[in-house]
């Protein structure tokens, strides 16, 4: 059974991830912050996303699917990532960091997804719950639960986007040598910058 994350840690990883990137932006070891840092014990993936606020516009998001250290240890990695490293944007300005909310995303063990027909995979796939990973050769892809929700996309949707952020073809969830996995997540967000943080509640519908 996987460990819920309760609202005092989800609020902990998202001032973590804040402080990892202004530290560096100082010029400081955003590793130092672990020092003394009472840990959860957990090993699970995690994202960072960055908006621009008030717009929410997208200013960053990178992470580890899967829990290949510490929850606090990868929360660290993501934000320094998700800030500096994300090649679709340029590296974040510390005169930025007054402007941008951070989201951390703790993610379940993905599953593979099993079905006999692939035309039925998008019935295993649950909009507002599900993340999902393709893998197709050297390529593979990943989205978050909130972005089919955010976007109004239906789980068919889901899968031909999915297939497009790995630089594949749109059909190739139906392939039989693509492996898809589905993942859960739990969203903690700044309601602005350093502000409160609240547990983002994902709508959930079957499509």
């Amino acid at each position: 059974m996987v460990t819920r994350i309760d609202d005092p840690l989800g609020e902990e990883l998202v001032r973590l991830a804040r402080r990892s990137i202004e530290t560096a932006l100082r010029g400081g070891d955003p590793e130092e912050l672990l020092n003394g840092l009472r840990r959860s014990g957990l090993r699970r993936g995690v994202f960072v996303t960055l908006y621009q606020h008030p717009s929410m516009e997208l200013r960053g998001c990178i992470g580890f699917p899967r829990a290949i250290d510490e929850l606090e240890v990868l929360t660290v990695k993501a934000a320094l990532a998700a800030a500096f490293e994300d090649p679709r944007f340029e590296p974040v300005r510390e005169e930025e960091m007054d402007g941008i909310v951070l989201e951390v995303s703790v993610l379940t063990e993905p599953e593979l997804i099993r079905v006999q027909d692939r035309r039925l995979l998008p019935r295993e796939v649950e909009v507002g719950r599900h993340g999902l990973i393709i893998e197709l050769g050297e390529r593979a892809g990943l989205l978050l639960p909130q972005v089919p929700v955010e976007y109004g996309w239906d789980a068919e949707e889901f899968l031909v986007n999915l297939c497009f952020k790995a630089g594949l073809g749109p059909t190739e969830w139906l392939n039989p040598r693509s492996r898809v996995y589905r993942f859960e997540a739990e969203l903690f967000a700044e309601e602005y910058p350093r502000g409160p943080v609240r547990r983002v509640e994902l709508k959930a519908c079957r499509a």
